[in-house]
């Protein structure tokens, strides 16, 4: 996998495991989360997620010298960003969705449906 997931150097997937997958997936899951409570929409999280991915990008260039401007490397963890924000908006969403219309919506796991009428 190295080359594809992560850059070929003696840190690399130390790198992408503590940087990309857990520093830039805890913003992400936080920043999904953050939209979801302001009631914005959920396409707002690919603008947002483009600027924590270069700030991603921008560690793995500082702490470890990976290349700064890597196309390849980008998409990797734009999309692992837009993956763990969707996440987080879903999640937040359907617990305001369940707490704030409890009497029409329950929760269900990621979603939520209508009550049932019985």
């Amino acid at each position: 996998m190295a080359g594809i997931l992560y850059a070929a150097t003696p840190y690399g997937l130390f790198t992408f495991v503590l940087v990309t997958m857990i520093l830039g997936g805890a913003g992400a899951w936080a920043a999904g989360r953050a939209l979801a409570q302001t009631w914005r929409p959920m396409g707002m999280i690919a603008l947002y997620m483009l600027f924590l991915t270069a700030g991603v990008r921008f560690l793995h260039y500082a702490l470890y010298g990976e290349p700064l401007l890597s196309l390849h490397f980008f998409l990797v963890a734009y999309l692992w960003n837009l993956i763990v924000a969707a996440f987080g908006y879903r999640a937040m969403r359907a617990a305001q969705m369940a707490t704030q219309y409890s009497w029409a919506y329950e929760r269900v796991g990621l979603n939520w449906r209508a009550k049932s009428g019985g």
